[in-house]
C-alpha cells in the first residue's frame, strides 16, 4: 500500500503527519504532537508522547501494516518520552535519542546525525536549551523543521530545570541562520499547530527573551528581591495558572544575567 492515510489531529506536511496525544493542558497546549515521518510502507515516528496507552495504541492503529523502522525523541521530558517504552513494545522499534537513560535498543542520536527512510532523509540539529537534551529534526523534502519544545506553536517556551538560558539563545541563533540557508518553509513544533514563516517567528522569539532580560533587569533595580516577585512584577500578561512555569524561566534568567 502506498501513501500513508492518516487523520491530522493538528497539521502536517507531505511527509510529516501528527496524532495529537490526549494530554492537553496550559504547559502542553492541545497536547503533544506525535509526528509520523514517511509516506511508505517504513516510517519514522517521533516524539510517542506521554504513557498512555489509548493513544500509543492508537497511533499504532492507524499505521497499520506499517513498520516503524526508529522511534526519536525530541527530548526526554515525559509528556514527548513517556510513551516511548510502551510504544516500542506494541511496534517492535528502536528509541534513539540524545540521552542514553531514554534510549532502548538503538545507538545514541546527536547533532549532525542524519536518519534516511529510503530517499527521505531526517537531519538531526543538537538545540540545548529549554532541556540539556533538546534536539530538533530538519526534513529537507518538506522544508520543514520539527522543534520539539525549543518552538511552540503558541506562546514561548520555558526553560526547564534541565536546561539553560545560554544555551537557548545560542540555539535560537543556530535554527535562525539554518532556517534562513535552507528557506525553511514551516515548523513543527512538539505542541500547538505548525507555524509557516520561521524565520519570523524564530526573530519574534528571539526579541521576546531579550525584552524579558531587560523587564527583569529593571524589576530588580525597581526593588523585587525574589523569584515570586520578579514574575509579579514582569509576568503581567501571562495567565497566573502558568506563573509556577514562569518562576523557572526567571530562574534561568537570572542565572543568565548574574553569568554575563
Amino acid at each position: 500500500m502506498s501513501g500513508l492515510y492518516l487523520p491530522i489531529d493538528g497539521s502536517g506536511t507531505a511527509n510529516a503527519r501528527n496524532v495529537l496525544a490526549p494530554n492537553a493542558s496550559p504547559m502542553t497546549l492541545d497536547g503533544t504532537n506525535t509526528w509520523v515521518i514517511g509516506q511508505g510502507e517504513t516510517v519514522l515516528v517521533v516524539d510517542p508522547g506521554p504513557d498512555d496507552e489509548g493513544h500509543l495504541r492508537r497511533v499504532a492503529d492507524l499505521l497499520g501494516e506499517r513498520r516503524v523502522a526508529t522511534i526519536l525523541l525530541t527530548h526526554g521530558h515525559p509528556d514527548h518520552s513517556g510513551g516511548a517504552a510502551r510504544f516500542a513494545e506494541l511496534t517492535r522499534a528502536p528509541v534513539r535519542a540524545l540521552d542514553q537513560r531514554h534510549r532502548l535498543g538503538a545507538e545514541g542520536l546527536g547533532d549532525g546525525d542524519v536518519i534516511t527512510l529510503g530517499d527521505l532523509e531526517l537531519r538531526v540539529i543538537g538545540t540545548p536549551g529549554h532541556s540539556h537534551d533538546s534536539l530538533c529534526f530538519w526534513l529537507p523534502a518538506d522544508g520543514a523543521l520539527l522543534t520539539g519544545d525549543t518552538i511552540l506553536g503558541r506562546g514561548t517556551t520555558v526553560i526547564a530545570p534541565d536546561g539553560d538560558l545560554a544555551d537557548y539563545l545560542r540555539s535560537l541563533d543556530r535554527l535562525r541562520a539554518a532556517a534562513e540557508l535552507a528557506d525553511a518553509r514551516t515548523l513543527l513544533p512538539g505542541h500547538g499547530p505548525m507555524l509557516p514563516d520561521p524565520i519570523g517567528v524564530l526573530d519574534e522569539y528571539l526579541t521576546h527573551r531579550r525584552r524579558r532580560l531587560d523587564q527583569i533587569s529593571e524589576a530588580i533595580r525597581a526593588g523585587a528581591k525574589d523569584v515570586p516577585e520578579i514574575v509579579a512584577m514582569v509576568y503581567t500578561d501571562v495567565d497566573r495558572s502558568l506563573w509556577p512555569a514562569a518562576e523557572m524561566s526567571v530562574a534561568a534568567q537570572l542565572n543568565y544575567l548574574k553569568n554575563r
